[in-house]
């Protein structure tokens, strides 16, 4: 029997006839994912899966015989969403770790994976295993009535990583990031009005945060393009981000003490009424931006002398900082009330602790995911758990070395591409970001360049994209559970040709 097979028998969950249950006492579903004739075509699946990938040995430019097809595809893409693609990308449904396959033939180094989702690259047998595994299953979607123990299995494995090092002990699956905020939003509304005996209707957020597209969470995020047109109804106050370059300038001690001051200044402005701060401990959109844990201990011990929750969104740095929870890396897990993780767990997640666990009936949800995103995404966890991604030596902060010894390589060769950023928007390097969170600014950060960049980068066979508010910076997202080290010269040999026609 294959070991996804036996997974699905033996792993605790429904289908094998219960916790303690005997041999004897095996249901119908225990049979069916039991049966050899499952177990050996999901193997047979999985072999044919291995032997195409391994075709794919390289990035290369389209097939000339598949252009017209894939102009059609992309036509009719446009015409259902109501206007073009931001990247021309359609793939064909195989790639090889970093590789990507797309319609047109074309192959190219994804370092960007869906914005962060696809941690163990493209058409990884196993994950490919554990999904035809859940696609067995009697219904694919579950929801808050009816579900099979995959998606409390998911929950266990995720909360038994999350327990080491935090008060977290609940867990609450949604089908996207952006409801699994809103669910830690009502979940910080509901507490604070339990504790003050008043609704409390502000929240607290950093300059330049993304926290999704919900009505609630565009007007939380602070970008006004993608709020335009929506009513105002939700109150936030915003916080400056840590600034590295002005807490050099000040000294750390006295920045703190300010931005501590500003913070004092909403709480004392409006008692009682903030129910959350949300923090993004390394910011994803507003520009890979990162902190100091003595800033955001500060901040944190603020919100709690007041009823405030803390709120860690970990909606993509979940997995791929040097620690498995961004909180770890900051060793600040005992201030966190209220958690949210999403993308490259397959399933988004909200997890809070005990004085955090909601009344019945505040979550809830028809759809919570499906039997093959709860089976990947413990398996996923489970790989970043067992493996050595993490640790001053793990293999996420040797990935990044790498990537920052390249940048600072084309830069050295380029110099003209990497003008210093002016004032008052500075950097303390062309190479940023944490861990799997990767940032390089060329073109002094204009936006218009970098926007080219990124799509004379996709041309000359990468994929990456942008981040930032003024600097804007290209931002990576690679699967570093399959990238190597000796990859990296060959995605900066593409780089640098897109770069290049960027430049002209």
């Amino acid at each position: 029997m294959s070991q996804v097979a036996m997974n699905k028998g033996t792993g605790g969950n429904g289908k094998s006839g219960g916790a303690g249950g005997s041999q004897a006492a095996a249901t119908i579903g225990r049979q069916l994912h039991e049966s050899p004739v499952v177990a050996e075509a999901i193997a047979k699946i999985v072999g044919e899966v291995k032997a195409k990938s391994a075709l794919i040995t390289g990035a290369k430019p389209p097939v000339e015989g598949l252009k017209q097809s894939y102009e059609e595809f992309m036509k009719r893409a446009a015409d259902v969403r109501g206007r073009g693609l931001l990247y021309p990308y359609l793939g064909s449904g195989v790639g090889n770790g970093a590789l990507v396959e797309l319609l047109d033939g074309s192959v190219k180094w994804d370092m960007i994976c869906g914005i962060g989702v696809h941690f163990f690259g493209h058409s990884d047998a196993e994950l490919i295993g554990e999904a035809v595994k859940g696609a067995v299953d009697d219904t694919l979607k579950y929801g808050n009535l009816q579900s099979n123990f995959e998606a409390y299995e998911f929950c266990e494995t995720l909360l038994n990583e999350a327990k080491k090092h935090s008060r977290l002990r609940h867990c609450y699956v949604a089908t996207s990031g952006a409801m699994a905020n809103e669910n830690a939003l009502k979940v910080c509304y509901q507490r604070a009005q339990v504790v003050n005996g008043v609704t409390a209707p502000r929240v607290i957020a950093f300059k330049d945060c993304f926290m999704g597209r919900s009505v609630t969470m565009s007007q939380i995020g602070d970008t006004a393009a993608y709020r335009q047109g929506l009513p105002l109804s939700t109150l936030v106050d915003y916080m400056p981000f840590y600034d590295p370059v002005a807490a050099e300038r000040m000294g750390k001690t006295k920045y703190i003490d300010m931005c501590v001051w500003h913070l004092m200044q909403y709480i004392e402005r409006y008692p009682k009424q903030h129910a959350c701060f949300i923090f993004e401990l390394v910011q994803g959109e507003g520009g890979f931006n990162t902190g100091r844990r003595e800033y955001f201990k500060a901040l944190m011990e603020s919100c709690k002398s007041h009823g405030i929750a803390v709120w860690d969104d970990e909606i993509q740095t979940f997995g791929r900082l040097p620690r498995m929870f961004a909180y770890e890396h900051y060793n600040l897990g005992e201030y966190v009330d209220v958690l949210c993780v999403g993308k490259m767990t397959q399933v988004c997640a909200t997890l809070f602790t005990e004085a955090y666990n909601p009344r019945p009936g505040l979550l809830s949800g028809t759809f919570v995911g499906e039997g093959v995103s709860f089976e990947v995404g413990r398996r996923v966890i489970e790989r970043l758990r067992d493996g050595d991604y993490y640790g001053e030596n793990g293999r996420i902060e040797r990935l990044h070395e790498g990537f920052v010894k390249q940048v600072h390589a084309l830069a050295k060769k380029h110099p003209a591409w990497f003008p210093k950023v002016a004032p008052p928007h500075e950097i303390p390097d062309i190479a940023g970001g944490l861990g799997g969170m990767m940032r390089f600014t060329p073109f002094g950060g204009n936006k218009d360049k970098i926007m080219k960049a990124c799509k004379t980068c996709f041309e000359e066979g990468v994929i990456v994209f942008y981040c930032g508010h003024g600097p804007h910076h290209i931002r990576m997202l690679p699967p570093l559970g399959v990238f190597q080290e000796k990859d990296w010269p060959a995605v900066f040999e593409c780089i640098e040709r897109g770069l290049a026609r960027a430049a002209e």
